[in-house]
């Protein structure tokens, strides 16, 4: 049986994260760009602008990894993370790792004063929706969510 480590993320995994990161965009319908996914996942990481945890497998493989941009709620005047991405490889689906990864989110938005973690997914998204649920996150039906791109 496979064991999975869940931990944060470092310079030293910007390669592994980096394609990764590449899947997850595809996931979501962009076209494959390597070299955008490691800036992004390295500008990232320097800047210290969001924490990645990365679950790694037995051979030191990363197979999955979820980011928490910390942000702020106004309306009740406290700290609070969204968790904008979380993936698993497609081979390692199944195994646990998207949920450790939640965990170790959750865990570590309790450690930093977080008030909550919000996060989106996509309407077709039922698994990740089914793992949500299971841990306690709720769907908004209140709120309406609007982008506008520039």
């Amino acid at each position: 049986m496979s064991t999975t480590i869940i931990r944060l993320a470092n310079l030293h995994d910007i390669a592994q994260l980096a394609k990764l990161f590449d899947a997850y965009r595809q996931f979501y319908e962009q076209a494959p760009n390597i070299a955008l996914a490691s800036t992004f996942i390295a500008e990232r990481l320097n800047k210290r602008e969001s924490v990645i945890f990365a679950a790694e497998n037995d051979v030191k493989q990363l197979i999955g990894f979820c980011q928490i941009y910390p942000s702020f709620c106004s309306v009740a005047a406290v700290k609070i993370g969204v968790l904008y991405d979380l993936f698993v490889d497609a081979n390692a689906r199944k195994t646990g790792a998207g949920k450790a990864l939640m965990l170790a989110a959750h865990e570590y938005a309790k450690n930093n004063g977080f008030a909550r973690l919000d996060l989106s997914t996509a309407k077709t998204n039922l698994a990740a929706q089914a793992l949500y649920e299971s841990l306690g996150w709720v769907r908004d039906e209140v709120f309406y969510t609007y982008s506008k791109a520039f």
